[in-house]
């Protein structure tokens, strides 16, 4: 498994763009999208020999990351690209991590399985097999 993006929750995702682009010189990679599952919208950011961003927006009061929204957001996940999602989600269920959402088509990855772990010491998971995102913007 490699490390594909960190995820971090903001209030706005405008407001989170504005300040990766000009404090830390990511450049927008994709349109926001709508996780109607995790009821949240997602934008990726970019930078040339760096980490994928993907900004986290709840669109709900019941969206899981709402509260944490609203305390200032901040790091939610570290998003591991796997061979295939299924059999290292059993790898890491058998070492102790608890599942949090099962793998399910991921509106960001153009439909592709995506799944949520808990692996301990605070760590937030989220599992894909693909190289996918949904949107890109055309440079």
């Amino acid at each position: 498994m490699v490390i594909d993006h960190i995820g971090v929750v903001v209030k706005s995702i405008e407001k989170g763009v504005a300040l990766w682009e000009s404090a830390f010189g990511y450049r927008r990679m994709t349109d926001a999208v709508v996780n109607s599952r995790q009821k949240v919208r997602v934008v990726f950011l970019c930078k040339e020999k760096s980490l994928d961003v993907k900004l986290v927006e709840p669109t709900d009061t019941s969206s899981p990351v709402y509260s944490f929204a609203q305390k200032g957001g901040g790091l939610h996940h570290l998003c591991f690209r796997c061979e295939s999602l299924v059999p290292e989600l059993e790898t890491l269920k058998k070492l102790g991590a608890r599942v949090l959402t099962k793998p399910e088509p991921g509106e960001a990855f153009q439909g592709e399985q995506i799944a949520f772990v808990f692996a301990g010491q605070g760590l937030n998971i989220e599992l894909i097999d693909t190289e996918k995102r949904a949107k890109l913007i055309s440079e």
